[in-house]
């Protein structure tokens, strides 16, 4: 099956047959000539057989008059096959033909008066836009397979660009809320999947991530469970140990201690009561793992079902612990890293991965490294919660607080949705002597307060508001058992409708197809230019203006990089003066605090796990983090402006974003190259496309590059610190980290601004080095080099221009684009609006 089947089958409704048609070997070709009988074996009910045979025939009227001449390349001689335009899979014009014969293709498209692009209206047209991604695929693969395998420079050139070409979207969300909140239920809901995710019971306890995605091209409930490692759980295993043994000489009440408690829960669920009298090399052995040979070696377990409440059953060992379900049952959670789940038919998931995600992540270091990089890469995050106490709850807004330097500064996020479940619960409904239409009002009057309550909140946490803006904020109200069963609420007035939207919105992939095809149209009008020897004489003086507009454009770029630097510069000097005088207080507040039952313990953890706790509940603890403090502070306003995440600006203010050679005056000065500009205009966007996207990853690692060296040099004193036992450790522990910060301080906060300087300094000039060699390769190629071996493409070039200026006329009618960050792969502000013309003359 090819991807012109594929898309047919979810166009028309028929998702479900993909797995069939897969099987039963269906192509493009196949699909035109499927008889009655066959189409009666692959489809046993009546009505979907009528209405996909209503629907074939439908295609073939449809291209019946749009049929053009070619050869196919698997016949050596010079027959003919008459193929539709519009299939992706069609055998393209033979790219040896000569130009008389690719002009003869180009006039019979022309001839037929009811010729038009596939795609001519985007939501009318039955042809979507990713059947214009296949089209324009299938049509690259082709050439490329066309290009004389050569030791030739342009050839190699232009293999490598059309590899290049290859994208994917993939939008993350993640999903925050304790148990009981109804994370599960609202993303059943919101998925429109039944008993996917199991709801949490009181006594249900997790801290595996979750993963949820679509199962493309198949019609099974899947689920990976990835493991951590078995040396891994060694050292965790050994620490939870140390953990217990220093806990029960402490005279704190263990029944309140809820650290405690969960230490014991974790290894109770994976080991029962023997963990208890073993010793940790006995707890280690391979007969404790014999159901999951997969941790033993390191590999992925993977479950297959036919049905989602069949995966919940089998996977929820891997994720939660339920004392409810059977005692003497093996849970493996504690060994699991993550599970990935996938959704067969849902194209709410398509591009993207919504992510169920543990507070505050994880004492595992393994887990909490994945859970900083997931968190980190979210473009949207739902922070759930019980509408009763959205305002008043304390853990979900400390989430937000401890997370918010995570996902904007030192991530990608632009939206914020605070979301309030069970919002069709009125607890004054005891009677039945409320009207269906008063019982609404109540529910709406209560969800409008809880808004109301939600916002004046956020507005009162200044250091998540420094990395975003309320623009960034929303908050909904919804009821996933009322979007089920209608009985108080309306479908809509849910608000589970309105996050279908939002994912909806966030699957919508225009910007990748436009530079997909963009980029193609670029490379076509390369290879035909190289063709040509028309303007032979002029291609010096192209160069020469090209090379002088590039060098001028790099100095624009550099120019506010440099001022950036010295920003960045002053920023960290006046931090690293505050830091110093600062420090000592900063740790006597930590090491000394008001409430200090229980404190050793803390601190014990903190050393331990090199300045950082998770603890069961309340905040996080980073030393590392209240160390840096002052110094992410002084550049939090300066970053924030310099990568941001939402607007229009783009990084270095812009700078990036404005890079351009002018090619549109050019092609007015030179038309005899105008196709080599064209390759050259696309190739510019694409080049800014590549470095947005280092740039969105690199910032990540720069910011957080403080706290990092921070705690590469503290690390010395907890390991220190984490050797004393017995009385007097808590001095012991608290007398060397002190000593430590007062020797380091002169040098650690300098040799953080350090890092973070030369951080910058290597993006910076790794930005400049690759924007101006690209340029320079590309123009070299493009105005220097005849290609008289390479295929004409003549059709394959009239095809694709004709998708770009659909998709071009399709942006222009839809200027929405408020769910994107500007340097998201857009470059459709920056692309002209149709190509150079509206027929092509070679």
């Amino acid at each position: 099956m090819d991807d012109f089947v594929r898309n047919k089958l979810r166009e028309w409704g028929f998702s479900e047959l993909i797995e069939k048609f897969e099987d039963e070997g269906i192509d493009t070709e196949s699909l035109y000539i499927l008889g009655d009988q066959e189409i009666a074996d692959l489809i046993l009910k009546v009505g979907p057989r009528a209405k996909f045979k209503n629907k074939l025939n439908l295609l073939k009227e449809q291209n019946s008059t749009n049929l053009v001449p070619v050869n196919s390349p698997a016949q050596e001689q010079n027959s003919t096959n008459l193929v539709p335009v519009n299939s992706p899979a069609q055998v393209f014009p033979s790219t040896s033909d000569t130009s008389d014969k690719g002009k003869r293709k180009l006039d019979l498209l022309a001839e037929s008066s009811n010729w038009q692009s596939p795609t001519r209206k985007r939501r009318c047209d039955t042809y979507s836009e990713e059947a214009i991604l296949c089209d324009v695929k299938d049509i690259m693969k082709f050439v490329q397979q066309k290009i004389p395998n050569q030791d030739n420079k342009l050839n190699k050139f232009l293999k490598k660009k059309i590899s290049a070409l290859e994208t994917d979207k993939r939008e993350l969300v993640g999903v925050f809320g304790k148990t009981g909140a109804g994370k599960s239920s609202l993303i059943n809901a919101v998925i429109g999947v039944k008993n996917l995710l199991p709801s949490g019971s009181v006594s249900a306890c997790t801290s595996v991530m979750i993963k949820v995605e679509a199962n493309k091209g198949k019609q099974t409930y899947e689920a990976d469970i990835e493991f951590i490692t078995k040396e891994e759980w060694k050292d965790e295993l050994w620490s939870l140990l140390n953990f217990l043994r220093d806990n029960a000489d402490q005279e704190n009440s263990q029944e309140e201690d809820e650290d405690f408690h969960d230490t014991e829960e974790k290894l109770s669920a994976l080991y029962g009561e023997e963990w208890k009298n073993k010793s940790p090399e006995n707890l280690m052995d391979n007969k404790h793992f014999k159901e999951i040979p997969e941790f033993l070696f390191s590999k992925k377990k993977r479950l297959t079902c036919e049905s989602a409440k069949e995966l919940s059953a089998k996977f929820v060992k891997y994720t939660r612990s339920d004392s409810e379900d059977g005692e003497g049952k093996r849970w493996y959670w504690p060994l699991v890293k993550c599970v990935t789940i996938r959704v067969p038919n849902n194209d709410l998931l398509r591009h993207v991965t919504l992510v169920d995600l543990p507070g505050n992540g994880d004492r595992n270091k393994s887990r909490d490294k994945m859970w900083k990089r997931v968190v980190g890469s979210c473009s949207t995050v739902w922070i759930v919660t019980d509408i009763n106490r959205a305002a008043a709850e304390k853990e979900p807004w400390e989430i937000l607080k401890s997370a918010s330097s995570l996902m904007g500064n030192g991530g990608e996020c632009q939206h914020i949705h605070f979301i309030c479940t069970k919002s069709d619960v009125i607890e004054d409904l005891e009677s039945d002597d409320h009207s269906a239409a008063a019982v609404r009002a109540l529910i709406f009057k209560k969800n409008m307060q809880a808004k109301e309550q939600v916002y004046k909140e956020f507005s009162k946490l200044p250091e998540v508001k420094k990395h975003f803006n309320e623009e960034c904020f929303k908050v909904f109200t919804v009821s996933s058992k009322e979007f089920l069963r209608k009985k108080r609420l309306d479908s809509d007035d849910t608000e589970i409708p309105k996050l279908r939207a939002f994912l909806k919105d966030l699957n919508d992939c225009h910007s990748e197809i436009l530079n997909y095809v963009s980029g193609a149209f670029g490379i076509l009008s390369l290879i035909q230019g190289a063709r040509c020897q028309d303007g032979a004489d002029k291609r010096t003086d192209v160069c020469t203006d090209l090379v002088k507009k590039m060098d001028h454009e790099l100095d624009e770029v550099r120019k506010p990089m440099e001022e950036t630097l010295e920003a960045f510069q002053k920023c960290l000097s006046e931090g690293v003066e505050k830091s110093k005088g600062s420090c000592e207080k900063v740790l006597k507040s930590f090491l000394h605090p008001r409430k200090a039952k229980g404190f050793y313990k803390i601190l014990k953890c903190v050393v331990e796990n090199g300045g950082t706790h998770k603890p069961k509940k309340g905040k996080p603890i980073n030393l590392n983090g209240k160390l840096a403090s002052c110094l992410t502070d002084s550049i939090d306003e300066e970053f924030k402006k310099t990568f941001p995440n939402e607007g229009k600006c783009g990084p270095f203010n812009g700078a990036l974003n404005k890079f351009s050679l002018d090619t549109k005056s050019l092609i007015e000065k030179y038309k005899d190259v105008e196709l080599q500009l064209i390759f050259l205009q696309t190739e510019v966007e694409k080049v800014k496309t590549k470095l947005n996207k280092l740039i969105r990853e690199r910032k990540k690692t720069i910011y957080s590059s403080l706290t990092t060296t921070i705690e590469e040099f503290m690390q010395e004193c907890y390991d220190k610190a984490a050797e004393f036992r017995g009385e007097g450790s808590l001095k012991n522990m608290r007398d060397t980290i002190e000593k430590h910060v007062r020797d380091a301080k002169n040098i650690m906060f300098e040799r953080a601004k350090d890092e973070m300087m030369n951080q910058l300094r290597d993006l910076m000039e790794e930005i400049l080095e690759d924007l101006e060699k690209t340029m320079q390769e590309s123009i070299e190629l493009s105005l220097s080099t005849y290609g008289d071996s390479i295929p004409d493409v003549t059709a394959e070039l009239q095809m694709v221009k004709s998708h770009y200026n659909e998709l071009m006329r399709n942006l222009n009618e839809e200027t929405s684009q408020a769910w994107f960050a500007p340097w998201r792969e857009t470059a459709e502000a920056r692309l002209p609006t149709e190509g150079p013309s509206d027929t092509l003359d070679y």
